[in-house]
């Protein structure tokens, strides 16, 4: 019997949510400390610390749908067969890929901070 877990969309789509909740809070937070103080260093600081959140939540989202995928057990890319297991692997498998591109879209939308020179 496959656990619940492994047979739920959610889990796959929690990399994508965390990459959406850090592009709100990043331009969020820029956009309110600009307003009010005009300090980008801290605007600075505060994007740094809520990039290493998403990124540690879309390690931990990433690592689970890899194993869900069990890629190494058997090497199988093509998860095309109407049988639990594949639907399984292939849900991992897109949970997998799904973390990865939100991890590089974490890093894409924290880029800005690189370049702040000032809120004006």
């Amino acid at each position: 019997m496959i656990p619940r877990r492994d047979r739920s969309l959610w889990h796959m789509i929690t990399a994508p949510t965390i990459w959406a909740l850090h592009f709100c809070v990043i331009y969020g937070w820029t956009a309110a400390v600009c307003a009010k103080t005009g300090d980008a260093e801290l605007a600075r600081t505060g994007i740094v610390a809520a990039t290493v959140a998403a990124l540690l939540g879309i390690a931990i989202s990433g690592w689970r749908a890899w194993r869900q995928w069990d890629y190494l057990d058997d090497r199988d890319y093509v998860h095309d067969q109407p049988t639990e297991e594949h639907r399984r692997e292939f849900l991992g498998h897109a949970g997998w890929l799904l973390a990865l591109v939100s991890a590089i879209g974490v890093l894409f939308n924290a880029s800005p901070a690189f370049w702040i020179g000032s809120c004006l």
